[in-house]
């Protein structure tokens, strides 16, 4: 493993969180909010840090780096920006609790909207800010972002990007990876100004336009209200379901329109999926809920809203949906694992590994009744090979037995299944919301410290779709072996 890379890119990521941390300083500084100058010192202190660590390590010039090596820098990454940035929280006295610091940062770059806070409007402005902030910076991903801006490993850095963006394959939009980050990167911030402005043309104050907009670009759903977006008025709840649904797109697709292949971008099978099974959604939860509003434009806004926040594992929530009906509800729990189209900034399993994984069990099904056929099946007008199959079933064995395990720690709480389950899913699945106790109107803050520990791990599988954490383990328990063995060899055991 090349320990030396991956210090260096560590190095370079607090250095990055410094950086990050200076809007919150500006936004204190404009509010005149004395915990500015908690932001302001942990910036300077990450960027004194960070600067020593990159130094010392000293990017190597020909230094292989390999797809371990990128699962353990990507592991490591989201695991440093999320103890790094439950520093302000906890610093400021926003979120007393170290724990319960570290869950609220972990799910805010993990764009999973879960949070322990029973009052979100009593934290500083820029604590907000900088929670709807993680949102943004998490949704397309950390390393993408310095991708876009640093030569971090020698030429391999589609070992970072593979690692650290969703779906069952990442390819590059152009023959360089760091201009297919900044591509990524542009299209992002360009999506995020458009819906600002849509925001603000139907009168939502600046502040809170600008945290919304970070949160539904990230697919986070973090607000800066108790009310979330119920209270705003019907054409910003349209505004949202509608980028909601556009951030939860394969930015492929977007790249595509930009190249003017319309007919090829509007035939994406993922896509095409992933809209319907939307509206077949969003149909049948009209017809569920279809008395519980007196005009039928307010049963299609919610179910709409709701559809499309879960499935785009967003989290935003336009009217309590833990008071509708249990076929509802049903519909809203297979939406988590369903989740959005891969290269988009959702969450979830994915679109596309379904449609593997169904296209798969037909091609086997058709083998054992016809041995000697030759079949392969396609994605999105490309034939999917071994290797992508090999590894969509690799990830969703691990995603379901570590989802079990998690499900066993969590049942020690003695609480109802329905919220366990629900709690859990939603932030494996990195939704928010849940059912029950975890609610669209209530909260993880009930649960013990060991439970918001095992959310917090959940949160980080699900972010970086299991693989990448579990790699970092079995090289940890790897290396542990090795200097086991070699003590004993050199005891003469």
């Amino acid at each position: 493993m090349n320990i030396r890379m991956i210090v260096h890119i560590l190095g370079w990521v607090t250095c990055f969180e410094g950086l990050f941390l200076l809007p919150s300083c500006l936004v204190a500084l404009i509010c005149q909010e004395g915990e500015g100058l908690v932001y302001l010192g942990l910036a300077a202190l990450y960027l004194a840090l960070g600067s020593l660590i990159t130094v010392r390590s000293r990017r190597p010039s020909s230094g292989q780096f390999y797809a371990r090596d990128g699962f353990a820098a990507v592991a490591l990454t989201w695991i440093l920006i999320s103890v790094l940035g439950a520093l302000p929280f906890y610093l400021t006295g926003d979120i007393p609790s170290l724990i319960d610091a570290v869950f609220e940062t972990a799910s805010g770059f993990t764009t999973t909207g879960a949070t322990i806070l029973t009052d979100v409007e009593a934290l500083s402005h820029a604590s907000l800010f900088w929670r709807s902030f993680t949102h943004w910076l998490g949704g397309m991903g950390i390393l993408v972002f310095m991708m876009a801006i640093l030569p971090l490993s020698s030429g391999r850095n589609i070992h970072l990007m593979r690692a650290e963006s969703p779906g069952p394959s990442v390819e590059k939009m152009v023959p360089k990876v760091r201009q297919s980050a900044a591509l990524l990167y542009a299209i992002y911030t360009v999506l995020t100004l458009a819906e600002l402005l849509l925001l603000l043309a139907g009168g939502m104050p600046f502040f809170e336009a600008i945290t919304t907009s970070f949160s539904t670009a990230g697919t986070g759903g973090f607000a800066v209200l108790n009310s979330n977006m119920s209270g705003y008025s019907p054409y910003l709840q349209y505004v949202v379901t509608v980028f909601m649904l556009l951030f939860g797109i394969n930015f492929n697709v977007y790249y595509l329109l930009l190249l003017h292949k319309f007919r090829t971008a509007l035939l994406y099978e993922e896509m095409r999926w992933y809209l319907i099974v939307i509206a077949a959604a969003t149909g049948l939860i009209m017809w569920d809920i279809r008395n519980l509003f007196p005009t039928l434009e307010e049963v299609f806004r919610h179910s709409a809203f709701q559809v499309v926040s879960i499935i785009t594992t967003t989290g935003f929530m336009s009217v309590d949906f833990d008071l509708w009906p249990k076929l509802s509800h049903t519909v809203l729990i297979l939406l988590m694992f369903i989740g959005a189209c891969a290269g988009s900034t959702g969450g979830g399993s994915k679109v596309s590994r379904w449609i593997i994984l169904f296209k798969y069990l037909r091609t086997e099904l058709r083998r054992l009744m016809h041995p000697r056929m030759v079949s392969r099946f396609r994605l999105n007008g490309a034939v999917v090979g071994e290797e992508m199959i090999r590894s969509t079933l690799l990830y969703l064995v691990a995603y379901f037995l570590t989802f079990v395990l998690s499900l066993m720690v969590v049942s020690l709480e003695g609480y109802d299944l329905v919220t366990n389950f629900s709690a859990l899913a939603t932030c494996y699945n990195n939704v928010g919301p849940g059912l029950n106790r975890v609610g669209p109107t209530l909260n993880f803050g009930f649960y013990s410290s060991l439970s918001k520990l095992v959310f917090t791990a959940d949160m980080l599988l699900g972010r970086l779709e299991v693989i990448p954490l579990l790699a970092l383990a079995a090289s940890v328990a790897e290396r542990g072996r090795g200097l086991l063995s070699g003590r004993r060899l050199r005891h003469g055991h």
